[in-house]
């Protein structure tokens, strides 16, 4: 779609937070969640063995996903999360369509 960005890198230099997808000039921070890792309402199961560390080790995860979301935000941020089972063509023309809409910051 001729759009610009970068994989894997801090929106913002000086928080440690992580995006798998940043439109650097548009603002937007896509993160791509896997279901396990941060507790899908859908298809997460706690495990049977060693639960006492999973429920947890993945609560953790989410109250991480919940502070990067406000801080970037806080920042001027567009975040937008998406679930590792969602159609990619769907997630793909959702952030695309967010891109477009959103305007580049003067410089």
């Amino acid at each position: 779609m001729g759009f610009r960005y970068r994989i894997d890198v801090r929106p913002e230099r000086d928080l440690s937070i992580k995006a798998d997808i940043v439109f650097t000039q548009q603002r937007v921070a896509v993160f791509v969640d896997g279901c396990f890792w941060h507790g899908c309402p859908e298809h997460y199961r706690v495990p049977s063995t060693n639960s006492s560390y999973w429920g947890p080790k993945i609560e953790k995860n989410a109250a991480r996903d919940r502070h990067a979301v406000a801080a970037l935000t806080s920042r001027g941020w567009l975040v937008l999360r998406y679930w590792e089972h969602e159609r990619p063509i769907e997630v793909a023309r959702a952030i695309a369509q967010c891109v477009l809409t959103q305007k580049s910051p003067s410089r």
